[in-house]
């Protein structure tokens, strides 16, 4: 039975599109994981979780196993309130929605507010799961170059002046990753966001912040674009996948209060009690700085031991900067085409993400890699960055 016939347009247009997860390798046996944009395994609080739990079941007993569940899923609201506090980010109770991770945020506001006639914009490269969502609900993709400081503001303002010249439509959403960006590592200047704000205000375009990354800087926190937004242009998507633990999917969305309205109105998943109410009592039970210290002290030593096998191990044809956060630093490597690379690169030992999955246009990013130093260990590290380093010294 041919059931695609069932499938509207729309869906037909969406499952051409390669896909979800394609862009993660298949890992033989032992390989060095750098490719794992994930929390390194000895940082999630496996214990603390489990007890808040036990606390949890036995202060309330069945009553985070209902629909409605416990009273801690509106605490947990508040919680993540405190938490934009101390980003400087204030909030009313009806302006923040809670998600199934920042991948369901994004997806409820591409849901809400695309159609196959929008146009939306996101920087080049851009996280890939983005891309993924986007291709679902449009294929008018336009995307704007980017440097270690972020997206080029200039260069958008040109395309959208052009744009409007020629009578296109202008993009309705732009997307963006300004503090330790997935998955080049830069963090965007308070000049840039302060001109992308301009911008969405001058053409008329809302923004998506994703900021699942702005609470591991390596030195000084950059002021979230949220901050500067004056005009309500800004859906704050945020996420306690990286400080706390993915697999208990709790993200949001921080916006005004119609959009926000909205949006609820697709997210039908009635919550999830259980998880919401096990961070908060895990919330509850902690010093959040302290644990974000320990993080940053972590990922910083990580960080630091991937540049310093970089230095060693690469031809100095493979070019980098040094991210101030996050989890990832991005190559540039000359004339190789990493996607190809990659087989010989698994054969050796060693993963990495080639640069094609994170570009609208896989071709842009050709010569490019992004590895990840959250989640191996330090010697893993070294010796993955050697192992890959060998590999392109030997096919130069």
């Amino acid at each position: 039975m041919q059931y695609k016939n069932y499938f509207p347009e729309n869906i037909k247009s969406a499952l051409a599109n390669d896909p979800p997860g394609s862009w993660m390798p298949s890992l033989p046996t032992g390989c060095i994981r750098l490719s794992a944009g994930y929390p390194a395994p000895n940082l999630v609080p496996t214990n603390q979780i489990k007890s808040a739990v036990d606390q949890m079941i036995q202060e309330e007993q069945d009553l985070p196993f209902h629909y409605l569940g416990s009273p801690r899923i509106n605490i947990l609201k508040h919680q993540i309130q405190h938490r934009l506090v101390q980003r400087s980010i204030q909030s009313e109770e009806q302006e923040l929605l809670i998600t199934s991770g920042a991948s369901q945020a994004i997806d409820l506001i591409a849901r809400t507010l695309l159609d196959q006639q929008a146009v939306v914009a996101v920087e080049a490269p851009t996280y890939m799961e983005a891309l993924e969502i986007f291709r679902n609900y449009t294929k008018q993709i336009i995307s704007i170059p980017m440097d270690e400081f972020g997206i080029q503001t200039n260069v958008l303002e040109a395309v959208l002046t052009e744009r409007k010249r020629a009578g296109l439509t202008n993009p309705c959403l732009l997307y963006t990753i300004p503090s330790f960006h997935n998955p080049t590592g830069s963090t965007m200047t308070t000049d840039r966001r302060q001109h992308l704000l301009a911008l969405a205000t001058k053409f008329d375009f809302l923004l998506i912040e994703d900021d699942a990354y702005g609470e591991l800087s390596f030195s000084e926190s950059p002021f979230p674009l949220k901050t500067y937004d004056v005009t309500d242009r800004v859906l704050y998507v945020g996420s306690l996948s990286k400080v706390v633990a993915p697999g208990m999917r709790i993200g949001w969305i921080l916006g005004p209060k119609m959009l926000l309205s909205a949006i609820s109105w697709f997210k039908k998943d009635l919550d999830h009690p259980f998880a919401h109410a096990t961070m908060s009592v895990y919330i509850q039970n902690i010093e959040f700085e302290e644990r974000l210290d320990i993080l940053r002290d972590s990922y910083r030593v990580r960080r630091d031991a991937m540049i310093q096998a970089l230095k060693q191990y690469m031809p100095k044809w493979v070019t980098w900067h040094v991210p101030n956060g996050g989890f990832f630093v991005w190559l540039h490597v000359e004339n190789i085409d990493t996607a190809a690379l990659l087989k010989q690169a698994l054969e050796k030992g060693v993963s990495y993400i080639p640069g094609k999955h994170f570009f609208v246009n896989p071709t842009d990013g050709l010569h490019f890699l992004r590895l990840s130093f959250s989640f191996a260990e330090l010697e893993e590290i070294i010796a993955g960055v050697q192992k890959l380093g060998n590999l392109l010294r030997a096919i130069q």
